[in-house]
């Protein structure tokens, strides 16, 4: 990513210790500027907070006292802790450092998720291909906090008909996808680590996005591209790499364990034995037939089928809905943290059809 992009659009917060004299220096200057013009300090609460987790059974007042300043370990209230400046809303925030920030923040996840899981979490890598409904998946997933770092790509920049199912406000149309994640992540938690490819996947960079510093722990596929899709399961195969992808309709949800199968069939066996080679030389009516096996078009939905045909004649594009999207964010982040902790998930197809459900 160039600087001129990043230039554009920021989307990592500044980090201002104010303990330390060059950050000092520099934070004041910021303050001084006129780059910020909103300021959020409620650091006293956060720490009235850090001792109500860590003695949830109540405390006296004294006590409660020298726990406070056992905190601050003598430091100043305004060098305690970090200053964190968010540019592209013009905004200083003082929060807890990150451990204790950490702490805090994932204090309701007990003990649904135990401490030892957090820690276990917190070195793993999730991948999303796709931030529409991949930015729903992606903020469950950082609001859980169940990896260390995200790596989003997507090419696409936010049209003002996308947001019947994407979380943002009408400031951010042309804004590129990734970068509106990324910072409403960051929003939530700036100590987690994200990574975005604005270009979306190439084959350029496929591998890098996969097995880049480390690589990715489980993939999230959720893009509309047909070509990516068959192209992001075959190097994930390859390289063992898990996949899980959300399909709205019907709660459609397929999980491919290449880690444990390296010699699986892509989507079930549901694409044949099609390769990269054979991929360059479909036609579109062949990759759409491909699609409609992939999606097994006899279990759509019936109003998904009404809408097929009507694709690029009535409707723009194939309809999706908020309840869906933010559904399937449900569904693929409990998946994916199932299979960050070892658990026992199967490679399949699976159904979470409300509609179906609530009428039966």
């Amino acid at each position: 990513m160039n600087d001129k992009f990043e230039n554009s659009y920021p989307y990592k917060p500044i980090f201002f210790h104010n303990s330390n004299i060059e950050d000092s220096a520099r934070l004041s200057a910021l303050k001084s500027s006129e780059e910020v013009v909103f300021l959020y300090d409620e650091i006293e609460r956060q720490i009235a907070e850090l001792i109500r987790c860590r003695f949830p059974m109540g405390i006296p007042e004294d006590k409660a006292k020298s726990l406070h300043n056992e905190i601050l370990d003598g430091k100043d209230l305004t060098d305690y802790g970090v200053w964190v400046y968010y540019p592209w809303r013009k905004t200083l925030v003082h929060l807890l450092d990150e451990k204790e920030f950490v702490e805090v923040r994932t204090n309701r996840n007990q003990l649904k998720i135990a401490k030892e899981e957090h820690e276990e979490l917190a070195n793993k890598t999730i991948g999303i291909i796709g931030l529409s409904v991949g930015q729903s998946i992606a903020l469950t997933i950082a609001m859980e906090r169940i990896c260390g770092r995200l790596r989003l790509a997507d090419f696409d920049a936010l049209d003002l008909s996308n947001m019947n199912r994407l979380r943002t406000g009408v400031f951010n149309i042309s804004v590129p996808k990734v970068v509106i994640a990324a910072r409403e992540i960051a929003e939530i938690d700036p100590f987690l680590d994200v990574e975005i490819y604005p270009e979306g996947v190439l084959d350029s960079n496929f591998d890098l996005f996969l097995n880049g510093d480390g690589g990715v722990d489980v993939l999230v596929e959720v893009c509309d591209s047909f070509d990516v899709k068959i192209k992001s399961r075959l190097v994930a195969r390859k390289h063992h790499i898990p996949v899980v992808m959300d399909t709205n309709d019907r709660g459609m949800l397929d999980i491919e364990r290449f880690d444990l199968e390296p010699t699986r069939r892509i989507f079930h066996g549901l694409a044949g034995d099609l390769s990269v080679e054979k991929l360059s030389k479909l036609t579109q009516g062949e990759r759409m037939g491909y699609l409609m096996k992939i999606v097994d078009a006899a279990s759509l939905s019936q109003k998904m089928k009404m809408s097929l045909p009507e694709i690029n004649k009535t409707l723009a594009s194939w309809p999706q809905l908020a309840s869906e999207v933010v559904l399937g964010g449900a569904i693929t982040t409990t998946v994916c943290r199932e299979i960050l902790l070892g658990h026992d998930v199967k490679s399949g197809r699976h159904y979470l059809d409300v509609e179906k459900l609530i009428k039966d």
